[in-house]
């Protein structure tokens, strides 16, 4: 599964869905929104391109290492400390190829998804340049 949502997510329902016979271990990557001092962030995109992108990364990790499944959920909308973020969730026949390609999704997704961050503190609000969320 490929989504991008307002929603919040339960990361164990996305875990057992990834379970299968043929699968021998599940790597999953959450990020969260962490407390350095903001009090909020603003995820936006531009959905349709970021879906495309985002199933991209998929079908480029399924080419690229032994694995069986990815799911990848992604916020927007404005999130909390502590809320999840994104939800990367690799089914694999061994862990080695499982942990290469969670890596390697969430720097892809880091360097071309078009998913913008903005940063909310007390003093105010900034766009965050560079890398996407």
């Amino acid at each position: 599964m490929i989504t991008i949502t307002q929603e919040d997510f339960d990361p164990g329902v996305y875990i057992n869905a990834a379970r299968d016979r043929q699968v021998g271990g599940i790597v999953t990557f959450t990020g969260i929104v962490r407390d350095d001092g903001i009090t909020a962030i603003e995820l936006e995109t531009f959905r349709e391109a970021a879906l495309q992108e985002l199933e991209a990364i998929r079908d480029e990790a399924l080419s690229r290492y032994a694995i069986q499944s990815v799911d990848i959920i992604h916020r927007i909308g404005t999130l909390s400390v502590g809320d999840h973020i994104v939800l990367i969730v690799v089914g694999a026949p061994h862990r080695r190829d499982a942990f290469r390609a969670c890596e390697y999704i969430i720097d892809r997704i880091k360097e071309t998804v078009p998913i913008w961050k903005k940063e909310y503190t007390n003093e105010g609000s900034r766009w965050v340049p560079g890398e996407h969320t």
